[in-house]
């Protein structure tokens, strides 16, 4: 996708047209927005090229922001300015709603033919469908279409494609274009208008209240991991074209309800019969399923139809709302296109469950958890309309003066639009005077349609001063670079210094962006950047127990007045220290210096660090070494090792938070640094640890430079602080991800980004009525890279429900399942790994065996069954158990990283983390015709791996390409250069040859990279090597050291659930 200048402010001085991060020219239309409505669009950048192999062309400005809405004026003025980011401090955030319901296929075992499967009745609910307040009648569509576009020319480390425009997750945006090459640039955005729709017709389905359901064969689910979407390229000429996207149910699931879109059943009302729940039956035969019967026997099931995910083969198209109630959001990890029709996308809020139960013991009852996992800056498909933006003036956004909810389209109007009630808390609030409009017919507001936050789950709302305690931070930018002896020697520090002079130029332009720069090994070394001087100027502070700051204002210095002199500096560190023989690294007391010198405005601190910090404050030492004692002595205490060293860093990370530094660390290197220890400082102030182990300058370069421009690029906001409201009846229990909290209701964000996903835990504090609609409200106060302060607000309303069969059909999995991930993650550090993987197996078994005693009918013991919506859990329960950060035998930083990295992973790439996609590489050639980039996902089995084949596996972080033992020379010779598996390099840097197989293999990785948002690492693994052993070890299906194979665990579950009914 196309790096959008984030809000670039047109009377920024100096804004001309600034570099693209991928090297390509975007180009940025004027946009004419939907019903005149301001448009909010962040910047969209993807990981790049390998440094130095495509040239930076200039990209167009974004042109002056549009003005906004004042308040009580109709649409139809200009639009305002690009969506921005929410207020530092100030008034906080309110919540967002969505609702649903759903309904699954059998999937029929293969065993002993069915004898029909008794259908399953659900009672209706009460007569009469409820109404919610307001229903988007018209859904005020036009959108920014991204162009793609393709840089030519042969790349070592292949850019990412970014020409599709998929956002991570699985391959989930349609390639605008063929790409030839793999494009290296962010699609540029337009928006096109359109103008407001139809109010959506409301068609009952009478008749339908009892549908039996026979014994289906094997449906394919919605999967998560969805085959790159099959849409022809736009004409030349058209970025993305008047292209037109194939509107396609779900498989396996109720499909949205789309106008125009033919289904095989028609819409269903709330408050009308549902359908029947269908359920997938694997059977199990008797002589193992019985309690007690060993695991031994031979299994007859047939391991080709057992559930797993089948892609879908192009996006849907999504509206939010229908028929005045919510549509069942698509699988997360699938390939989908959002209208807002009220409920916000699901890209920035979904819940487990989507319909609410309405008490805490029907909750209990399903075993199920009920939460929000929110990612406020989630990247839009290219072809959704942008978030508007709203300027109520001084006065800013309408509230209830009660809950201090924000105005949102399920706040009911009354007395002629003179009150509102709140859809939160239920008071009736006058309406402001100047906010007055008369209500139309059907009881909504006459202009309800004309205003973004009366009829779109997702706005952005401009803070007035009210919401500042200061004015908006400048966007500061420090880099700390570790210079010690093993930095060096490793190439770690040049290849910091090399990304780093690369992305100057996409630092945002203007005179409001600040950089500073030290370096440290046992003292620290800042640099007077200032223009007056002929070169820069070292300052060293050598005491690093009680440290202190060289003055500000020569060390923090505007990008503009200092560029020269930072790109002279960069290209010398790496030699201005080549000859050190200081292998100590006082990181503890670096990254406190460099607070100091941050303190007064807050900022972004980006530290390259190689070795374990082992003197100053916060030193460390090695405890990897009493790890392995304790794990080979039976995990005896060995969890505890995971937890940081002391106090001393957690202590620093609030100070850092509370004065708005966002701290990421870039870990270089090739031993243990204590990731435990370090990690929580980059989880406290909003940011992230990225892990190159082991650190290699070949290979891992590229993937560092990507990495840090991608980390600069996105979407992203400074001193936020959210909150999450609820309707009455349900309240939030905890947050959990990476941000500072010092009040129970708030959370702290010194930095959030695009990436970033929070983890809403809720719980009941009263009874919900049948019926009525549960919303919840998302608000988020930021301010914006280029010093506007924002609110935006994500509304999501679901309707109730007191039918457990109503929470099964409504569950979605991938939101369930990464509720399970991020909290096995929170356990990994307190409790014993068997204790962790027997609470994620039992919370497994749990829900299903509420759904066999409560919801399903079967008259065969031998049958295992899976509610259509969640079949697939037992397989990724099975991948979480194998997964890295829950086997004994990895390594101690590397599980403290794969902890850390989980919470803040968003929902996209919760699957693919531990059930990654595997794709041949060897028979690319024969996808003729085939629109695809990618081809088949084949099962994590060793079965599917042939000794003649070459595999490649990724799990949106890293990349595993193995070889048979017997792979064709020719192959070989076209895909890497070289022609027998014996010659299998250690160090990997990939090539695009001049042959069709070679530009395919770099066409399908780019392509990951791109909907990924990350550059993976590729390691080659081989047959008979220990990294065969590692590309084995993913193979989650067969059985191995981590746990039972996929089939013996359906029975080992099958086993409990009889004989707890039992």
């Amino acid at each position: 996708m196309q790096n959008l200048n984030l809000n670039r402010p047109f009377s920024i001085p100096n804004s001309g047209p600034r570099p693209s991060p991928f090297g390509q020219q975007p180009h940025f239309p004027p946009s004419a927005v939907s019903a005149g409505f301001p448009v909010a669009s962040p910047p969209m950048s993807r990981p790049g090229p390998q440094p130095g192999v495509v040239g930076r062309p200039a990209v167009s400005p974004t042109g002056p922001p549009q003005s906004m809405l004042p308040a009580n004026v109709p649409p139809g003025r200009p639009v305002g300015p690009p969506v921005s980011q929410p207020s530092p401090f100030g008034s906080r955030p309110p919540p967002a709603s969505l609702s649903s319901s759903t309904g699954g296929p059998v999937l029929h075992s293969s065993t002993f033919p069915s004898s029909g499967i008794p259908s399953v009745g659900v009672a209706p609910p009460p007569p009469g469908a409820r109404r919610s307040p307001f229903v988007s009648s018209s859904p005020l569509t036009g959108g920014p279409a991204v162009p793609s576009s393709s840089a030519g020319g042969p790349f070592s480390n292949g850019p990412p494609a970014i020409g599709s425009g998929a956002l991570p997750g699985a391959p989930r945006f349609p390639p605008a274009a063929s790409i030839s090459q793999p494009p290296v640039g962010p699609p540029p955005t337009m928006m096109s208008a359109r103008a407001p729709g139809q109010a959506p017709t409301m068609r009952s389905v009478l008749g339908s209240s009892a549908v039996s359901s026979p014994p289906a064969p094997p449906m394919p689910s919605a999967s998560p991991f969805s085959a790159m979407p099959q849409v022809r390229p736009p004409p030349p000429g058209s970025p993305y074209g008047p292209q037109t996207w194939p509107m396609q149910p779900q498989q396996g699931t109720q499909p949205p309800l789309i106008p125009g879109f033919t289904q095989a059943q028609p819409p269903r009302m709330f408050g009308m019969p549902h359908q029947l729940p269908n359920q997938a039956m694997t059977t199990i035969p008797p002589a193992m399923g019985q309690p007690g019967a060993p695991l031994s026997g031979p299994s007859k099931i047939d391991p080709n139809q057992i559930p797993r995910p089948i892609p879908s083969s192009s996006p849907i198209v999504y509206e939010t709302r229908q028929g005045n109630t919510a549509n069942l959001p698509p699988p997360a990890t699938s390939d989908y296109i959002v209208r807002d029709t009220g409920n916000c996308s699901p890209r920035y809020m979904r819940c487990t469950i989507n319909q609410i139960p309405c008490t805490a013991d029907l909750l209990t009852t399903s075993a199920m958890q009920l939460a929000l996992l929110v990612q406020p800056m989630a990247l839009p498909h290219p072809s959704e309309d942008p978030i508007q933006v709203v300027d109520f003036g001084e006065s800013g956004p309408v509230r209830c003066s009660r809950c201090k909810g924000y105005i949102n389209p399920f706040m009911k109007f009354i007395d002629q639009g003179r009150k509102f009630i709140c859809n939160l808390c239920g008071f009736n609030d006058d309406t402001p005077r100047d906010y007055h409009c008369n209500l139309g017919p059907d009881g909504r507001r006459r202009d309800a349609d004309e205003r973004p936050e009366l009829c779109r789950g997702t706005v952005e709302f401009v803070a007035p001063k009210e919401y500042m305690v200061r004015d908006p931070m400048p966007a500061l930018y420090f880099f700390l670079i570790d210079v010690s002896m093993n930095a060096i020697q490793t190439g770690a520090t040049a290849a910091a210094c090399s990304a780093i002079n690369q992305v100057i130029c996409d630092l945002p332009e203007g005179p409001r962006t600040l950089v500073g720069i030290a370096t440290f090994d046992s003292t620290i070394h800042f640099y007077n950047l200032k223009r007056v001087l002929q070169q820069p100027l070292m300052l060293i502070v050598p005491d690093i127990q009680d440290v202190y700051t060289p003055l500000q204002t020569d060390v923090i210095v505007q990008l503009s007045e200092c560029r020269q002199h930072l790109e002279l500096l960069l290209e010398n560190i790496p030699t201005m220290f080549q000859s050190s023989k200081t292998a100590e690294s006082c990181f503890g007391a670096a990254i406190k210096a460099a607070f100091l010198a941050m303190k007064s405005t807050g900022g972004k601190l980006l530290v390259f660090q190689s070795v374990l910090p082992s003197l100053g404050i916060g030193a460390l030492s090695s405890r990897e070494a009493e790890g392995r004692t304790n794990i080979s002595a039976g995990e005896k205490e060995a969890h505890k090792l995971l937890q940081p060293a002391d106090k001393i860093l957690k202590t620093m990370a609030i100070e850092f938070a509370e004065y708005q530094v966002c701290v990421d660390v870039f870990v270089t290197t090739q031993t243990y640094v204590d990731i435990a220890s370090i990690c929580v400082i980059p989880r406290t102030t909003g940011g992230q640890v990225y892990y190159y182990y082991p650190f290699s300058a070949v290979s891992d370069s590229a993937k560092l430079y990507n990495d840090l421009r991608w980390n600069i690029t996105r979407p992203q906001g400074f001193e936020a602080v959210m909150r999450v409201r609820c309707s009455q009846g349900i309240q939030v229990q905890d947050y959990s991800g990476n941000f500072c909290r010092r009040i129970p209701t708030d959370i702290d964000l010194p930095g959030i980004d695009c990436d970033k996903c929070i983890l809403v835990t809720l719980k009941h504090d009263d009874k919900l009525q049948d019926g009525s609609e549960c919303a919840f409200q998302c608000a988020l106060l930021y301010t914006t890279v280029y010093g506007q302060r924002r609110i935006r607000v994500t509304n999501l309303s679901f309707p109730c429900t007191t039918m457990l069969s109503n929470l099964f059909r409504s569950a979605d999995l991938d939101t369930q399942f990464a509720c399970f991930l991020k909290q096995a993650a929170i356990e990994i550090p307190t409790s014993p790994l068997v204790q962790v993987r027997e609470q994620v197996t039992n919370l497994c078994i749990n829900i299903l065996l509420s759904y066999r005693k409560f919801c399903a009918t079967v008259s065969s013991s031998g049958q295992l069954i899976l509610p259509e919506a969640l079949k697939l859990l037992p397989l990724y329960t099975l991948a979480l158990i194998k997964s890295t950060g829950l086997r004994n035998d990895g390594r101690i930083d590397d599980r403290s990283f794969w902890f850390n990295y989980v919470s803040s992973l968003s929902t996209p790439l919760a699957v693919p983390l531990v059930y990654p996609r595997m794709f041949a590489v060897h028979n690319l050639n024969s996808k003729e015709g085939d629109e695809s980039v990618f081809p088949p996902i084949i099962p994590l089995s060793s079965e599917h791996v042939s000794d003649d084949g070459i595999y490649l596996l990724e799990n949106g972080e890293d990349a595993l390409i193995y070889f048979g033992s017997s792979v064709d020379s020719s192959i070989l010779q076209q895909l890497f250069g070289f022609t027998s598996v014996d010659e299998v390099p250690t160090q990997f840097v990939m090539q695009q040859y001049d042959n069709p197989l070679s530009k395919k293999f770099n066409d399908v990785v780019n392509v990951i990279r791109c909907q990924r948002c990350s550059y993976l690492r590729l390691k080659l693994c081989k047959k008979g090597d220990p990294s065969g052993l590692l590309f084995f070890s993913c193979m989650v299906e067969d059985k191995n050291a981590s746990g039972p194979s996929y089939v013996e665990f359906l029975v080992h579950i099958h086993r409990q659930i009889q004989m707890k009914m039992s």
